[in-house]
């Protein structure tokens, strides 16, 4: 299985919150990691906004980024290539998604069908999520998991 992680579940790698350990134990099953080449601006964003609110220190978010420097070499990366952003753009218009949620879930699209393998969507946005399912994907947590927003 290669699991797919949207920026609400990437973070969770990084950032101890509500579903970080039980992403950790689903992501130690997958045969490999993937997400859209967006996902390391909005991590790094992420990660900035805990460092200037003083939910992070300057040590912690160097290791944060160091980190997910080390791991993003590892991942399959879906490139914003042309399919891809139409497919966001149809999917942001037909379905009242976000800009960046539609890319990400084009991109698992995308690599869903070029794989034989089964591609899982890892997702903490509810909204995003119920996409996903109404698109045909499995997601992880799934949709009535605690801690799963309302984005």
């Amino acid at each position: 299985m290669i699991l797919y992680l949207d920026t609400s579940a990437l973070v969770k790698l990084y950032v101890r919150e509500d579903g970080s350990a039980p992403l950790r134990r689903r992501t130690a099953t997958a045969r490999a990691l993937a997400t859209s080449v967006v996902a390391y601006a909005e991590a790094r964003a992420a990660f900035g906004r805990l460092r200037r609110s003083g939910m992070s220190s300057d040590s912690l978010h160097r290791r944060r980024v160091a980190q997910l420097d080390l791991d993003w070499n590892d991942w399959l990366r879906v490139e914003l290539a042309q399919d891809v952003t139409r497919s966001a753009g149809e999917l942001a218009d037909n379905l009242a998604m976000r800009g960046f949620d539609a890319i990400h879930l084009a991109s698992a699209l995308w690599l869903s069908a070029r794989t034989t393998e089964s591609v899982e969507f890892a997702v903490w946005d509810a909204r995003l999520a119920e996409a996903a399912v109404r698109a045909g994907l499995v997601v992880f947590p799934g949709l009535s998991s605690p801690g799963v927003s309302r984005g």
